[in-house]
C-alpha cells in the first residue's frame, strides 16, 4: 500500500464522517436538544439556577 492510497482512504473516511455528523445534526429528532444547547450560551443564569426557578 503506497502513501497515495492511504491518503485517499483517509480523505474518503473523513468525508463520510462529516456527512454522518451533518445527517445527525439535521435530523428532526435532535432539533430540540440542539436548540437548547445553542441557547445555553445566551442565558444569563447557570442552567441549575434556571431549572430551580422553573420548578418553583
Amino acid at each position: 500500500m503506497d502513501l497515495t492510497l492511504l491518503r485517499s482512504f483517509v480523505t474518503v473516511g473523513s468525508f463520510l464522517a462529516f456527512l454522518g455528523i451533518v445527517f445527525w445534526a439535521y435530523r428532526g429528532r435532535n432539533r430540540d436538544y440542539l436548540e437548547e444547547q445553542g441557547r445555553l450560551v445566551l442565558d444569563d443564569e447557570p442552567p441549575s439556577t434556571a431549572r430551580a426557578k422553573d420548578r418553583s
